[in-house]
């Protein structure tokens, strides 16, 4: 059974939300007292923080997950509810911790191409990414290149490969903003 929400977890999208829940339960990190909300996309994050800080104290933490090039949205947001932010490097003091490109480059390099390559052979998806491969605009592109496309150019094909390629790394290797989020939620 769920209890009361302690924490609320600000996330992009729904791949965010499938990346992090894979990573919590192969960590044995339960979720029952966690609320993770989908943005829809980072710049909704602000609406979310002024809606939950309205809320206070019956939420006491509020957390998230952000990528380097929207890192703005997020410090605008906090700056907004009356939390200051100089930069990018502060959000994580605030909860908020930033992947270098976005969660599937992060994942992509923790598990490096031959790992990710296996994971969505074991998906079955190996002939769609070999045909993403031979496509012309693609052929010159590295392999990280192509798989970190390959991850995002179908609809529900994001989702699924940021919860397999999440759960296929391990504590040693998940990549550092998700590994930090999930400490965070696990205190």
């Amino acid at each position: 059974m769920r209890g009361a929400v302690r924490k609320v977890v600000l996330l992009e999208g729904i791949s965010d939300i499938a990346a992090l829940t894979a990573v919590a339960s192969t960590r044995g990190v339960d979720l029952g007292h966690v609320r993770l909300v989908d943005l829809g996309g980072v710049t909704n994050v602000r609406r979310e923080l002024i809606a939950l800080h309205r809320t206070r104290p019956r939420v006491p933490e509020i957390l998230g997950l952000c990528d380097a090039p929207e890192a703005r949205f997020v410090e605008h947001a906090l700056d907004e509810v009356g939390l200051p932010v100089r930069d990018a490097s502060d959000l994580s003091s605030y909860g908020f911790f930033v992947c270098h490109a976005d969660l599937e480059e992060e994942l992509i390099r923790a598990l490096g191409t031959e790992r990710t390559v296996a994971v969505i052979e074991g998906l079955g998806l190996d002939g769609k990414l070999a045909t993403l491969r031979q496509q012309p605009a693609w052929q010159e592109r590295t392999l990280a290149e192509q798989l970190h496309r390959f991850c995002g150019v179908a609809s529900g094909r994001k989702a699924l490969l940021a919860g397999a390629l999440a759960a296929a790394v391990g504590p040693a290797t998940t990549p550092p903003p998700l590994q930090a989020l999930v400490e965070r939620i696990a205190t």
